[in-house]
């Protein structure tokens, strides 16, 4: 099929045929047919760069096919993330360069150049870490400028302060001790960086893929709605909840043209319709992406929509052993568990005698868990209740059996430190679903799938503890549980280590 240099099909009686030659048009770069021939493209080059992204190199990997993550929006999202950083970085150095050279003048620069740039180079590892912590590579703290301003500024107080320990502490190491010139960095950077975060608010909400969720479910309208209102994911959302007949090809795939859909999300119960997946096929040629429901949702949200699997996806999707990971983990946690044991020794100790002085009872609750293979253990904890009361199942807000040292020690979470010894003997890990207790999981037996958790190890912190508030109810169980099983599924070292450091993040800021 050929067309003229400066042609392109306008119009044509048979929606299939159009669609083809929308398709192939020369002039839509990588078969994007919402490029209108009369208005010639004028990108800037960092413009440009990012629509080849989305229009022509995505379209090498063809279309996506149902029970694969959505590597689209994942990767679109690594390279905004990958924007803000390399903004960063580049603030930084300049805002170094020009703290020098207000400072020292431009006779004195490259020396004083030579001697702050690998300390303060090492100063940057520290911010980047607090940047990270404080979710500021995350697309949601550019949803706009108040939610930005609640981790930003913050974020830059604790690195400051950091970093002024960090040169009190190897200050002859790093041979230079710049304190009036760190502070002058610091002022410098957060202007700079405030304001190049709140550039790319603006720009990344530009950046917008038109995509349409078809199907009546729960999961697709909550997808919807989120998306609605966090447009810096770069979605502008469109829904669709008729069942497609054999005639309605003509009308959808004029509704696909005219809303410029590149994306077609589909609920599970769509898929098996064979006239559903006639129409879409015929569709293939205007090269949009096609993606299940389940696997956009859980790239979106990192977790997994019940209503979107049922037991065929478990068996595909879920590998109960990874011998080489599961090895790593328990070599890990048989080296770790007994040099946290030392170091925290003496605020184990410490916190055993408040909780002897401040209320009868022994140092040490014992409680019966359900583990791996639902095989029971006991789980240690200091005591952070009154010795005898009975009550609810779960701890409730303002619960009355929490005793004062008690609500110190769960709030600071030194009540879990003797969950070491548990992971030492190989009862838990360091990350992994909440090990719950035999009633509770008898009560939770009726929640669909839950029995799934149990083919791992249960941890210490996990993916449900660290996204979600601790459950106080079965509806809530069943929300935690869904972040569970997203965790099975994706489990890693690589995503262990992430947790962890959510975890130390969580240490010291409670979540709202």
């Amino acid at each position: 099929m050929g067309f003229a240099q400066n042609q392109c099909p306008r119009e044509e009686s048979n929606p299939y045929r159009r669609l083809r030659k929308l398709a192939f048009c020369p002039l839509n770069y990588g078969g994007n047919p919402y490029i209108k021939p009369q208005k010639p493209l004028k990108f800037k080059y960092f413009q440009r760069l990012i629509f080849c992204l989305k229009n022509g190199l995505f379209n090498l990997y063809g279309t996506s096919r149902a029970g694969k993550e959505d590597n689209r929006s994942n990767w679109m999202s690594r390279l905004k993330a990958a924007i803000i950083l390399a903004g960063d970085i580049l603030i930084f150095y300049g805002s170094l360069m020009l703290t020098l050279f207000f400072r020292f003048g431009q006779d004195d620069f490259r020396g004083a150049l030579f001697d702050h740039i690998v300390p303060f180079s090492f100063i940057l590892i520290f911010w980047i870490f607090i940047f990270y912590l404080a979710d500021l590579y995350q697309m949601r703290a550019l949803k706009d400028r108040q939610v930005l301003v609640r981790s930003f500024f913050p974020a830059i107080i604790t690195s400051t302060l950091i970093s002024i320990v960090v040169f009190y502490v190897f200050g002859s190491l790093l041979k230079i001790s710049p304190k009036l010139n760190l502070l002058l960095l610091a002022v410098i950077f957060t202007f700079l960086d405030y304001s190049w975060r709140s550039f790319l608010i603006k720009r990344f909400k530009g950046w917008q893929t038109n995509i349409l969720i078809f199907g009546d479910s729960a999961a697709g309208e909550e997808t919807e709605s989120f998306l609605k209102n966090n447009p810096q994911l770069g979605y502008r959302p469109k829904i669709w909840k008729k069942r497609l007949e054999k005639d309605d090809f003509h009308t959808f795939s004029d509704f696909i043209i005219s809303n410029k859909i590149e994306k077609i999300v589909i609920s599970s119960a769509f898929e098996k319709e064979k006239n559903f997946t006639r129409i879409i096929y015929k569709l293939l040629p205007l090269r949009i992406e096609i993606v299940a429901l389940r696997d956009f949702y859980a790239s979106i949200f990192q977790k997994i929509p019940f209503g979107e699997i049922d037991e065929r996806w478990f068996i595909r999707e879920i590998k109960a052993n990874h011998k080489i990971y599961d090895v790593l983990k328990r070599a890990a946690g048989i080296v770790i568990s007994p040099i946290l044991i030392i170091i925290f020794s003496p605020v184990l100790l410490a916190g055993a005698i408040l909780v002897k002085l401040s209320s009868k009872g022994p140092v040490f609750f014992t409680q019966e868990r359900i583990g791996k293979n639902d095989k029971p253990f006991i789980l240690y904890k200091l005591r952070s209740m009154e010795d005898g009361k009975t009550g609810p199942l779960w701890t409730e807000e303002n619960d009355q059996r929490v005793t004062e040292i008690g609500k110190f020690l769960r709030d600071s979470h030194l009540d879990e430190i003797p969950q070491l010894f548990n992971i030492l003997k190989g009862n838990i890990s360091f990350v992994g679903p909440r090990a719950e207790r035999t009633e509770l999981v008898n009560l939770y037996q009726k929640i669909p799938y839950y029995e799934i958790r149990h083919i791992i190890k249960p941890g210490l912190t996990g993916w449900a503890q660290i996204n979600y508030k601790p459950s106080v109810s079965v509806e809530e169980a069943s929300e935690k549980l869904s972040y569970d099983i997203y965790y099975i599924k994706h489990r890693s070292l690589g995503l262990d280590i992430l947790i962890i450091l959510k975890t130390v993040k969580l240490l010291f800021i409670s979540p709202k």
